[in-house]
């Protein structure tokens, strides 16, 4: 900046640098000398009393009182520092629960944390008249409580910190469950560390598929959460690609688990497998759902939810082998061992429109004998040839199992 002629520049006044700490006395250094002093003598009162008053404490391993030890001398030592330098921010969480192993957040609760630091502060509280010099009993207090908030922060925050990681760790690791199950891969492994997330091994598992909605995986998974707990049933779930994928034990009806859990699905199909025993055979359930998601476009009026089984017969059309394998052994079998008639006159039955009287006018019978024979087939397969889905499902069965018995491919 230019100076204008006839005035002279202006010179900088000197500025102050201030002394170092060290050499900058303390304003209470009687105060200071003597909680330095006593520092080993409030850790040791503060863990007697917590001998005295905490039977958590009682009840732990030595290891673990020594590393409850350490925290505590730890934290008078923060607060002498602390006391020494209030203008300084102090990084207590690091000064304080950095002594002890990581380990130790998982030993001790969050409630039995904050009754260790409330013993340490009350048992320094009360030795405050002792400890400082006379007419420094109020600052020493004030400190201390300032101090106690400060301690409860970092408290708040270390919890916080592990929870975050054990729950990133516990999405990274149900999703590799849920991956393993989906994928047909799931052994010991898998069920291991279901384990570790909770999962005790209900009887009744059952593997639930639709479309994921739009936005954070991580609500979406939440929202299935609590599904669960107003159903009271045990999920592992999680969001592959487009799809969400449960698995839920607990009950022993696929329906009304996948009604339950329904809310947080994106619109379209849900698809409930069927129920298996555990977590390892979920795969089978898995596999079922896959196929029956994948096959309802040619179902569209199914209901939502809708079982697997129910969509046998897309599922056989859309080569899935195991739905044609179902509809060979469960239903054309079964006929087929019931005797030549009930086959006999189920197919002619679904050749004439499902007219009871043009079937038996074929057959050369009394249309009550058709109407028992009908009754029969519905006793042998579970399915009704008088309900038009099931007539559906029943053509398609005997299809597949006149191939089988001819040597064609099913």
């Amino acid at each position: 900046m230019a100076v204008p002629i006839g005035q002279s520049c202006p010179v900088p006044e000197p500025t102050q640098t201030p002394a170092p700490d060290k050499q900058r006395p303390h304003p209470h250094p009687a105060t200071l000398r003597r909680l330095e002093q006593s520092s080993g003598k409030l850790a040791a009162a503060a863990l007697t009393r917590m001998g005295e008053q905490l039977p958590w404490y009682r009840a732990m391993p030595p290891e673990n009182r020594s590393w409850i030890g350490l925290v505590a001398q730890a934290g008078i030592a923060a607060f002498t520092e602390w006391f020494r330098h209030p203008e300084t921010p102090q990084a207590i969480s690091t000064d304080v629960f950095g002594t002890a192993p990581r380990e130790l957040t998982r030993a001790i609760t969050l409630r039995q944390t904050v009754e260790m630091v409330r013993t340490t502060i009350e048992v320094v509280e009360a030795t405050i008249d002792e400890v400082a010099a006379p007419g420094d009993e109020s600052v020493l207090r004030e400190a201390l409580l300032v101090y106690a908030r400060e301690i409860a922060f970092a408290t708040a925050q270390v919890y916080a910190q592990a929870a975050e990681a054990r729950g990133a760790w516990d999405a990274r690791l149900e999703s590799l469950v849920v991956n393993a199950v989906l994928s047909g891969e799931a052994d010991e492994g898998a069920v291991s560390r279901a384990a570790a997330l909770g999962w005790s091994s209900p009887e009744h598992v059952t593997v639930v598929l639709g479309t994921a909605p739009d936005g954070d995986s991580e609500l979406t998974v939440e929202a299935i959460r609590r599904a669960s707990r107003h159903a009271k049933l045990q999920v592992l779930t999680g969001v592959l690609g487009d799809r969400l994928v449960v698995v839920a034990g607990g009950s022993d009806d696929p329906l009304h688990v996948a009604k339950s859990l329904i809310g947080p699905f994106a619109a379209g199909p849900v698809v409930a497998g069927p129920v298996v025993g555990d977590l390892l055979s979920a795969t089978r359930s898995a596999r079922a759902a896959a196929a029956g998601l994948k096959a309802c476009a040619a179902w569209p009026d199914a209901p939502r939810p809708v079982l697997a089984d129910d969509l046998l017969p897309e599922r056989a059309m859309a080569a899935d082998p195991t739905a044609r394998a179902l509809l060979v052994e469960e239903v054309y079998r079964p006929l087929q061992e019931a005797g030549a008639a009930l086959l006999e006159t189920l197919s002619v039955y679904l050749e004439q429109a499902s007219s009871l009287e043009g079937a038996a006018r074929m057959l050369f019978v009394h249309p009550n004998t058709v109407r028992y024979r009908l009754r029969r087939v519905t006793d042998v397969t579970g399915w009704s040839p008088s309900d038009v889905r099931s007539a559906f499902t029943l053509r398609v069965a005997l299809i597949l199992g006149r191939l089988a018995d001819g040597g064609g491919q099913i």
